[in-house]
């Protein structure tokens, strides 16, 4: 029977959409055309049968869906009149075409299933792509080589040269490692190192897959990367000098390396290799050179203890060394926080050596402390300040490194040119004026209870420039460790009322009769000719007239120097400009309340302070200097001034050479924070300080000189920061104990220190002062500093009170009216309780607790200082604050610096 069976003839139309068409015709009055009548082509598509054919489908759109399900192919008979008959549309009888080669999208689906790929073709290309892996990985195996340790043994130094050009030192590549035999390394390093880093050592393959995608991963991120988790991996890492960039084919490349190590090596001689390629801090590479740097012996002789030390120091010795690392982090890696993180990791890895069977426990007993290292800085030539010196430059380079492409670990090995900002006659003059003013007046053998741990700081700073041209660290950097002119934890005091100056004159003092919000638009900028109470235990306000208090509820009573009030009674009215003069606390406390102690941080900020050393914002002493910024930042804030309100932050690298050529040249940085209008106005308040008020021993005929004193509570620290207009300088004096073996180690008061009553601003450090300037002056020609323009107003003025100004004046600055209630009352004495504790930092504690404030260093109640003579007999000034000195968040390069 013919496969092709008749079926009775279809109604003329073609199906349902000649229907419809019918049905539209009939509705607009027309009868529809019978398909086939126009002779068009695609009429065939609805015609009658031919005889013996049978009609597949009913209409065009079941056609295409027929083509769809047969793959697409359609066939058109031949057209009427030219003898054949046409194809049935789909069907059996369809041509399939030809098979492609990847059935993607997949034919014969539809919709998303379309879309699904076959399990055919998921299958072939997983092993296109493993296949492909696995060539790539067989090609990078072979290329990659075993390192040798010997090859990675060298380290160039690193030339530094002097401002004019002549070389100041060669050094950092002294320490190469020694390379010795696993024999000769003690068993208990190697279990340390085991115990702590990568315990299954000796049954691993030598890579971490998990280490190496969170490396990955964290690249991706743009984050940074971990280096190799097993000791396999640090071996590579370490020998692999010639490329330590942190790329994704560094990665690859190192993971080769690491499975060809761990395949072809013994774990012998991997452990060998890496205890003998590992750095170990103090330029010692390899565990014979860290055994020499820390315990002066060999590595064979090393002790159980010194061993879990050494392994701790693997893991950085910027923050594990007991002798600390301030010029690199001066606030995270002081010598106290560094000893605790070592004593810690130190007991952790005996405590695990001990669980894992490589110590026993009776001789683990025997090292319940950290063993006593020796001096970190057995150089030679890096003794007096060049040690110092060469401090400064290396934190400066890699705490910068995002400029100066410098990282520690390029610092390390060496081969650059550095060209610093140090005048070698400056650096040589600062020392010699400490020098002579310590020997003259410290004598340690008659007064060893007063004159021990006297220590000095200094910096000297170009206003036109921000170079650092000249500092004073210590006595030795092969014998004090510490950098003094970067960090030292000590407080500045009064030296910080300048600051409040200029917020003052910057954005002015907020209206009494406002709310918080709106008194911070509404502002009045002040003059020096403004009035503010000098009188001893002055109770302070808040800006709207206000009591002070605590979080205690207690009210702040602010002491004076001397214990003893400034300015005529009743009322003990003085200007800004004496006030500053005298160094008057009770004027500027109650002045930084007015203007808000959120710009006198500001202001100090914008100047050149690191943000990191500013201390206790929220309390009233904030103001006259309870934070410790280090010399040289003090040097550079006060070069802003100089430089009529154009802040440089200070820096000490001009240019970094290598044999490839230039690394880094210094770019100048100018902003400018202050207007000349106001800064030039604080440099004419400071000139008075010298001229006729406390710091007249800082004064050098026939020049121009600004500056202020500055002394802190229990007269644990002074200083001196003045400046010319063409050098700024700051100069720090305290007492301050250098033996480490001395625990909870703290600054001292230096009552009668040098033979002296108690130490001020005004004694000894103004005295270093003036002989350095005098000398890193000599032969420059003398500058004067620009006249200021009158700026503000005259507030708390009172009629009948103020002083006639001449005439000028008086046209120049408009005083303010009368003030209100509340600023007359501000400024009208309050007796005083009949009980108080006093002390000249943190005020006195009208309810006999401990004082606003933290009381001192301690936290405990604050202490009253032993009466000084008045300012008008010896021209000293007051006592600051305490707090803890020993915070160290002021160095130069350290935190937030730039």
């Amino acid at each position: 029977m013919s496969e092709h069976r008749r079926k009775p003839p279809q109604p003329q139309g073609g199906g349902r959409a000649a229907a419809r068409r019918g049905q539209s015709g009939s509705a607009s009055g027309r009868r529809a055309a019978p398909r086939g009548a126009t002779g068009s082509p695609s009429d065939s598509y609805g015609s009658e049968p031919h005889e013996g054919e049978e009609r597949p489908y009913g209409g065009r759109a079941e056609a295409r869906r027929a083509a769809q399900r047969s793959g697409g192919s359609r066939r058109r008979a031949a057209e009427p009149g030219r003898g054949g008959r046409r194809a049935a549309l789909g069907g059996r009888a369809a041509d399939p075409g030809k098979k492609r080669l990847i059935d993607y999208p997949r034919a014969g689906r539809f919709g998303w299933r379309r879309w699904v790929p076959s399990w055919k073709l998921v299958s072939a290309l997983s092993l296109a792509f493993f296949g492909s892996l696995v060539a790539i990985a067989g090609v990078g195996y072979a290329m990659v080589s075993v390192p040798k340790v010997a090859e990675t043994a060298t380290a160039q130094n690193n030339v530094y040269y002097w401002a004019d050009g002549s070389e100041m030192v060669s050094t950092g590549g002294e320490t190469n490692r020694q390379i010795i035999n696993l024999s000769q390394i003690p068993k208990e390093m190697q279990y340390a190192v085991v115990s702590q880093e990568n315990k299954t050592f000796y049954t691993d393959s030598g890579i971490d897959p998990k280490g190496i995608a969170r490396a990955m991963f964290n690249m991706a991120r743009g984050g940074d990367t971990q280096g190799g988790s097993t000791i396999t991996q640090q071996y590579v890492k370490n020998a692999m000098l010639d490329d330590q960039s942190q790329t994704v084919t560094r990665k690859f490349k190192e993971l080769f390396v690491s499975i060809k190590v761990g395949a072809s090596l013994p774990k012998d001689e991997i452990m060998a290799g890496y205890l003998n390629s590992a750095y170990y801090g103090r330029n010692a590479y390899g565990i014979q050179a860290a055994a020499r740097a820390y315990f002066n012996k060999d590595a064979i002789d090393l002790n159980p203890g010194e061993c879990a030390f050494l392994s701790a120091m693997l893991k950085g010795a910027t923050y594990y060394d007991p002798a600390g690392a301030t010029s690199i982090d001066p606030v995270n890696a002081t010598p106290e926080k560094n000893k605790k993180r070592a004593q810690v990791q130190m007991q952790d890895t005996l405590d695990k050596m001990v669980e894992l069977d490589h110590l026993d426990a009776t001789t683990r007993a025997k090292y319940p402390s950290l063993p006593k290292v020796k001096n970190p800085r057995s150089n030679t030539a890096l003794s007096g300040q060049t040690g110092y010196l060469v401090d400064l430059v290396n934190a400066y380079l890699v705490n910068n490194s995002d400029k100066t492409g410098i990282t520690e670990r390029k610092l390390r090995e060496g081969g650059l040119s550095i060209h610093t900002t140090f005048d070698k006659k400056k650096v040589a003059a600062l020392e010699k004026a400490v020098k002579k003013v310590k020997k003259a007046n410290i004598d340690p053998k008659k007064r060893p209870d007063k004159d021990t741990h006297v220590q000095f700081g200094g910096a000297s700073v170009d206003p036109a420039t921000g170079a650092i041209v000249a500092i004073y660290g210590g006595k030795d950097a092969t014998q004090h460790f510490t950098n003094n002119a970067d960090v030292t934890g000590a407080q500045v005091g009064s030296t910080f009322k300048p600051f409040v100056l200029a917020a003052a004159m910057k954005w002015g003092v907020r209206d009494p009769d406002l709310g918080e919000v709106q008194a911070q638009d509404e502002r009045t900028v002040v003059s020096p000719k403004s009035l503010y109470s000098g009188k001893n235990k002055y109770k302070i306000e808040n800006y709207d007239g206000s009591v002070w208090h605590d979080e205690d509820g207690k009210e702040w009573l602010q002491v004076n120097d001397g214990d003893e009030s400034r300015g005529t009674p009743p009322d003990y009215k003085i200007d800004l400009r004496e006030a500053m003069q005298f160094s008057v606390n009770s004027a500027f406390v109650q002045l930084g309340m007015d203007v808000g102690l959120d710009k006198v941080k500001e202001a100090a900020v914008e100047s050149g302070i690191l943000e990191s050393s500013l201390a206790g914002a929220s309390f009233p002493s904030f103001s006259i200097g309870t934070s410790d910024p280090s010399a040289i930042r003090m040097a550079g804030s006060y070069a802003t001034f100089a430089a009529s309100g154009k802040q440089r932050s200070p820096y000490s690298v001009t240019k970094v050479t290598s044999k490839d050529g230039p690394i880094y040249t210094h770019e100048d940085e100018t902003e400018q924070v202050f207007t000349s209008q106001v800064a030039d106005n604080v440099t004419d308040v400071l000139k008075t300080v010298v001229e006729a008020g406390t710091g007249t021993n800082a004064q050098l005929p026939g020049r121009d000189v600004a500056g202020k004193t500055g002394t802190t509570d229990d007269n644990k620290s002074a200083w001196f920061v003045g400046y010319t207009p063409q050098l700024s300088t700051a100069i720090s004096m305290f007492r301050y104990p250098d033996d480490e073996t001395i625990k909870n180690r703290t600054f001292l008061k230096m009552y009668g220190t040098g033979g002296q009553d108690s130490i001020h601003g005004a004694s000894f450090p103004s005295e270093i002062w003036q002989a350095y300037m005098s000398e890193a002056l000599k032969g420059q020609p003398v500058k004067r500093f620009p006249k200021p323009e009158p700026i503000g107003e005259v507030v708390n003025e009172e009629e009948s009170a103020s002083p006639s100004p001449s005439a000028s004046e008086t046209e120049e600055e408009s005083p303010t009216p009368t003030p209100t209630p509340t600023k007359t009352k501000r400024n009208t004495p309050t007796a005083s309780p009949p009980t108080q504790t006093c002390d000249s930092w943190w005020g006195c504690d009208t309810t006999g607790g401990n004082g606003n404030g933290n009381g001192g260093e301690t936290g405990g109640p604050g202490e009253s200082p032993s009466p000084s003579p008045s300012t008008s007999e010896s021209g000293i000034e007051e006592t600051g604050g305490n707090g803890n000195g020993g915070n160290g968040n002021g160095g130069l390069f350290g935190g937030d610096s730039t």
